[in-house]
């Protein structure tokens, strides 16, 4: 957890912070104008953070790309039922599947209010950034049980959130 003695400041456009944020934990990143993208290195593979702010509409649209891509056909009614059990324990952000490409992420839109001059706080970009890198972690199993495990979606789900309770 970052303390806000690592930023410049507490709170900055939504953008700058993302880019803060990523650079205070020594994330490669990359921007571009109202865009920034960095890679994160997780427990189960590697993920494609990308932030994009819309000044118009005063969202900040936060994109967490796990790596699975559904290439086969047969498999994406069973990935899309899976998103969908996975979607209901979720209370913020969703997980999708996009059709053109078969690329799966997780999705989350901020409002921030332009009020306050349409700033983040660093806890805000804090929560943002890493509840959507939770929730990957958290669910990668299930996608990886569907795509090449062989189980349903309801028993991907249920094996996944099996929680182990000790040490081996």
């Amino acid at each position: 957890m970052l303390d806000e003695n690592d930023l410049s400041r507490e709170d900055a456009a939504p953008i700058d912070m993302i880019e803060n944020y990523y650079a205070a934990h020594g994330w490669d990143h990359q921007r571009h104008d109202d865009e920034v993208v960095a890679t994160v290195k997780g427990s189960w593979t590697q993920y494609e953070l990308r932030a994009l702010w819309r000044e118009e509409d005063s969202v900040l649209q936060f994109l967490a790309f796990p790596d699975i891509r559904v290439t086969d056909d047969e498999r994406r009614a069973a990935i899309y039922e899976a998103i969908g059990l996975i979607n209901e324990q979720l209370w913020i952000g969703h997980f999708e599947l996009w059709s053109s490409s078969g690329i799966v992420l997780y999705r989350h839109a901020a409002m921030i209010d332009g009020t306050d001059g349409g700033t983040l706080s660093l806890e805000g970009a804090e929560l943002l950034i890493e509840s959507a890198i939770d929730e990957c972690e958290r669910f990668y199993p299930v996608f990886q049980f569907v795509l090449w495990g062989g189980k349903s979606p309801k028993e991907a789900l249920a094996a996944s959130m099996t929680e182990t309770q000790g040490e081996a």
